[in-house]
């Protein structure tokens, strides 16, 4: 060690009082390696749901913790439909179960608000048709998005909330933080002078 070197270590042992140039980092509370799988979450959030409200698409548990995944993918109801070898009709009443309403859901031919005011009095069908001048099928396909609207409002959008939190910090887990660091420290390598004499 030469003279400047020596000073600079006193002048550190001085103002630090160690004589460590490094801590160790403790991991703090909220890491997401201490969080339990999103998978396993996402499977105990359906399971919940489940017995809360009745579901009518008879899907296994599996097969709608997928439909959760596929959607927050943005696949479409061919491509989820595909995914499990079902038809697009349940992979829709799976959605509704799982209060997971697209935009384009609610995308009537006539004023949604009409259809929700009547299901909330309990209109039977056939009224319902007449009084929007569609046919009954349709009446019960936008019904079944309504009531899934109303169900998910009364329960504050809590379960479509918490699948896409699962997601995005399982997204967060996965490569995109690794991608994240190693593009960092591949920047911060390149502006390191490696020929440094002390």
């Amino acid at each position: 060690m030469d003279e400047k070197t020596e000073e600079l270590r006193d002048i550190f042992l001085d103002t630090t009082g160690g004589d460590t140039v490094t801590e160790r980092q403790e991991e703090g509370h909220g890491s997401l390696a201490d969080e339990p799988d999103a998978a396993e979450r996402v499977a105990e959030l359906v399971s919940r749901m489940r017995e809360r409200y009745e579901f009518d698409s008879g899907l296994s548990e599996d097969d709608l913790v997928r439909v959760v995944r596929l959607y927050f993918e943005d696949a479409d109801d061919a491509a989820i439909a595909d995914d499990l070898g079902v038809d697009e009709a349940t992979v829709f009443a799976a959605r509704m179960d799982l209060h997971l309403v697209r935009e384009s859901d609610r995308e009537a031919p006539f004023d949604l608000s009409r259809l929700r005011s009547m299901h909330v009095e309990g209109v039977p069908t056939a009224e319902r048709a007449t009084d929007l001048g569609v046919d009954e099928g349709t009446v019960e396909h936008y019904s079944t998005v309504v009531a899934a609207d109303l169900e998910s409002t009364r329960a504050n959008d809590r379960f479509r909330d918490e699948f896409a939190e699962l997601l995005a910090e399982e997204d967060l887990r996965g490569g995109h933080t690794e991608d994240a660091r190693e593009d960092g420290l591949r920047e911060a390598a390149e502006d390191i002078e490696t020929n440094v004499s002390f």
